[in-house]
């Protein structure tokens, strides 16, 4: 029996068919054999009948050449029918090659019913049947062949076997059947019946890197006895694929140790780790490399380049690289529009957005929308918005996964949970992508029920919660009462070794800790091997916030250490610390550290920070100074906090210079109206209160009244 439910080669309705034709074919050649044999001229048939005077029949070697040429499809079925006609049916090495060329046509279900038809399946055949299943992405198929052939057992599979079989396991993660097949190679090898292909382990790479199992496709890599620059490439490119930058970033640089010259390719590969991890340096270095090998002006290479340097926060550099590129691709556009979104430059990605579709009259393609809705999305353009949105139905680019995902966060975001709902519903449930937006999607809008709900009913349909899908849900159980399905997600993550990813920790660290539960939170922490900014100031913020104020600044000692680049993040929760512990020196020094040290423009967070830190120690008039010697339009809130400061310590004087401030820059806001009486009141200035009050209601200014449920 065949491996395929599909009737034999000689007894199905398509080569019935082919005979018919084939037998049309000879009979129309009769005539114009006479002809020939008369000296008249050459027959348009191929395939005619010849008498036995004067031609011999078609040939094995004419119909192989034949096959072999890389024919079209009519005239493969041509050759087909010679094949069946003249006696050749039989022939294994005819056989195969037809199967090879229906394969390549695309028509494999023609070859499938060649293949089953034939007696004696040669390794030939099944190969070509398994690639072209394969090229058509029939992956599920591909292997169901690739297992016909091992139960078989009349070929043994070979090395043009193994990488497309390995190629479908990567393709449907099917991990254990790979896992497999690794086996069945490396029991080849033991038994002297294959040698080590450096195709079939750079494919095992490949496809345990992209199942995640980024373990098994090194012990694969470091086996192999002959790297080649693919090898490389590929083993880079697995643990890209994996997230490990910082790997990825170290075989780079051991391959150039071994003395390999990089390509585009690989040039274009190690680049974005590099701004993964904001290692500008490194990312600078290979910058040079790759003018020095002369692949500087590849346009994959300068795309990986803009990115590396966009999430740097080099604008300037990502901007005239861009501008430098010769022949701009869309990716070329999409990766800067992107890189001013990520920089919350909105307004310059959606320029540059404008820029593309008009100026350069390039048409965007689903990834330049995702890129462009978050910026649509800040700057709450919900009609720009729409607008993208109906574009991607006009030219059927709704069903990317990607860009239905940013439509779902896009509407979310702007409040409109019931329209991203409908894009969610519209959308193939295919992949965990879409249902991860959704579940943020409640969760932005603090919609927790709802989103545990969708949280188990991805479940129920099939899919296992990944990283994402964790960090989506962890912030909802940020309160005592969600503690225990943070400590059931917590749980899930120990049991799919999810551990080891940075953001999950952060996450529970987060989690622990606003739920009062530091011990547990700091344990987490000393137990991750992988640590980045984030880490270090979820846990400094805490710990201030908590009272531990030399354990937040000793923690920022250790990051120092690690080398870990802090952010303005970072010394705004060190700042805050200081203050609540009345260090006002110390603050101080992580202030000018912040301008000097490493070149952060402190936000209105940390100007808040330093008047706070002034203002709890009783200094105000160095907090008046400080403010006086900040730009002008400085904002309110800074002015805001040192007034509420006044009040508390009764400085009129001072009360006076920062209310004029911010009556000239905000005269309709009647909070700090209030505020300015109350302390007026509170010194006893009752003049100035009624001079106050009167300005409210000349002003017809009011509070917004709250809302109670009771």
């Amino acid at each position: 029996m065949g491996c395929h439910a599909v009737p034999g080669l000689f007894s199905s309705g398509f080569d019935a068919l082919l005979r018919r034709q084939a037998r049309a074919q000879t009979e129309a050649t009769v005539p114009t054999s006479r002809v020939v044999a008369s000296g008249g001229s050459r027959s348009r048939f191929p395939f005619r009948r010849r008498s036995h005077a004067d031609a011999s029949p078609v040939t094995h070697a004419s119909l192989l050449l034949r096959l072999r040429s890389g024919p079209a499809l009519t005239e493969a079925r041509r050759l087909h029918a010679a094949l069946l006609v003249g006696g050749h049916r039989h022939g294994a090495v005819l056989s195969a090659q037809l199967v090879r060329v229906y394969a390549r046509l695309g028509e494999v279900g023609h070859a499938l019913r060649v293949l089953d038809g034939m007696p004696r399946r040669n390794s030939f055949a099944w190969n070509a049947a398994i690639k072209g299943l394969v090229d058509a992405g029939r992956f599920s198929e591909a292997l169901e062949t690739y297992w016909a052939m091992v139960g078989d057992g009349s070929v043994a599979a070979d090395g043009f076997t193994y990488p497309p079989v390995i190629k479908a396991c990567a393709a449907l993660g099917a991990v254990e059947q790979g896992r497999m097949v690794r086996e069945h190679v490396e029991a080849a090898v033991a038994r002297g019946k294959a040698t080590p292909n450096v195709f079939v382990q750079c494919a095992l790479v490949d496809m345990f890197a992209k199942c995640g199992c980024l373990g098994e496709a090194r012990s694969v890599f470091e086996s192999m006895q002959d790297r080649d620059l693919p090898a490389w490439t590929t083993m880079i490119g697995g643990a890209m694929h994996a997230g490990d930058w910082f790997d990825a970033m170290s075989l780079f640089k051991r391959m150039r140790s071994e003395g390999f010259c990089a390509d585009s390719v690989i040039v274009a590969t190690v680049i974005p780790a590099c701004g993964r991890v904001k290692d500008l340096r490194a990312g600078t270095v290979l910058h040079g490399c790759a003018v020095r090998t002369g692949v500087a002006g590849d346009t994959c290479v300068c795309n990986a380049l803009v990115d590396m340097y966009c999430k740097c926060g080099c604008l300037d550099m990502a901007d005239y690289l861009f501008r430098s590129i010769a022949f701009k691709d869309v990716v070329s556009w999409s990766t800067l529009i992107a890189g001013y979104s990520q920089n919350r430059m909105y307004h310059l990605s959606v320029s540059l957005f404008a820029e593309m579709v008009n100026a350069a009259g390039l048409k965007p393609n689903s990834n330049t929308m995702a890129s462009i809705l978050p910026s649509v999305s800040e700057l709450k353009l919900l009609g720009h918005g729409k607008e993208i949105h109906g574009f991607s139905l006009r030219h059927g680019l709704d069903q990317s996964k990607f860009l239905g995902s940013a439509f779902i966060d896009f509407y979310s975001r702007q409040g409109f949970i019931r329209k991203a709902e409908t894009v969610f519903e519209l959308m193939p449930k295919t992949d965990l992508v879409i249902w991860n937006s959704m579940v943020a999607g409640y969760a932005v809008n603090g919609d927790t029920d709802s989103a545990l709900c969708a949280f188990r009913a991805l479940q129920k349909s099939g899919f296992k919660p990944d990283h994402v899908t964790v960090i989506s849900v962890l912030p909802l159980c940020n309160h005592h009462s969600r503690l225990t399905q943070g400590k059931e997600l917590h749980g899930y993550v120990v049991r799919h070794c999810m551990s080891s990813v940075c953001s999950v920790s952060n996450a529970l660290i987060d989690m622990y800790c606003k739920c009062c539960c530091l011990e547990k939170g700091k344990e987490i922490f000393q137990l991750m091997t992988d640590r980045d900014t984030a880490t270090y100031n979820t846990l400094i913020s805490s710990l201030g916030k908590h009272g531990y104020e030399d354990e937040a600044i000793m923690l920022f000692d250790l990051m120092r250490t690690d080398g870990i680049t802090p952010d303005k993040v970072t010394f705004v929760a060190l700042l805050s610390s200081c203050s609540h512990a009345g260090l006002i020196d110390k603050g101080l020094y992580f202030y000018d550290s912040m301008l000097q040290d490493y070149n952060i423009s402190p936000d209105k967070e940390h100007y808040s920070c330093v008047v706070d830190l002034y203002s709890r120690s009783g200094k105000l008039d160095d907090a008046w100074k400080f403010v006086s010697s900040l730009p002008e339009g400085t904002e309110i809130d800074v002015l805001g906090c040192l007034l509420g400061a006044c009040r508390v310590h009764n400085r009129t004087d001072i009360a006076e210079l920062v209310s004029k401030r911010i009556f000239e820059q905000n005269p309709s806001d009647p909070g700090y109206h209030i505020l300015m009486s109350n302390i007026y009141a509170d010194a006893g200035m009752w003049s100035d209160v009624t001079r106050i009050r009167t300005m409210i209601e000349e002003r017809s200014l009011k509070n917004n009244t709250g809302n109670t449920l009771i």
